[in-house]
């Protein structure tokens, strides 16, 4: 895995990153099957979760309640990624988005945890990902990411405006 400026990993040891927009709805099954897959999957290595806070926000604009569900779930650590810069350095454009890096450094999976906007529950998502963390196997597993604009623009009230 090539290194970006914030992100961690133990060495010998499979990295999980999450990328969020604090203000999307669709991403709080996300994370709650981030949450449930780690319930299975105890010791996994380093798994963080990154916030985007758009240019000109304070910090504390992206200390929401799904920041607070992220950061309750053990074993993971919460990330501030100020200007999308990390997202942007990895290419990531979906809130929900998730990639799982192999001890090696190999991206093996890259997707959404979730089957459609804002659904917990199985996935093919959840699946593939705990297939690769199960067999590593160095083919790309990929699923769709199903969450808002990771850059999307605020609407006139504030709230994050979700489109397809």
């Amino acid at each position: 895995m090539a290194e970006a400026e914030q992100i961690s990993h133990v060495e010998g040891r499979p990295t999980l990153l999450m990328f969020v927009h604090p203000r999307c709805p669709c991403s709080r099954a996300s994370v709650g099957e981030l949450a449930r897959l780690l319930v299975q999957e105890r010791g996994l290595g380093t798994v963080q979760v990154l916030f985007i806070n758009p240019p000109g926000e304070l910090p504390a604009w992206a200390h929401t309640d799904l920041w607070r569900q992220a950061a309750s779930i053990p074993g993971v650590t919460v990330q501030l990624d100020q200007d999308g810069v990390e997202a942007n350095w990895f290419g990531i454009e979906t809130s929900g988005q998730t990639l799982l890096y192999d001890a090696g450094g190999r991206l093996l999976f890259a997707g959404g945890l979730t089957l459609s906007r804002g659904h917990a529950g199985d996935s093919p998502g959840r699946s593939a990902l705990l297939e690769c963390l199960a067999h590593q196997e160095s083919v790309l597993a990929q699923t769709p990411v199903f969450g808002c604009p990771l850059f999307a623009v605020m609407n006139q009230k504030g709230a994050l405006t979700c489109t397809p």
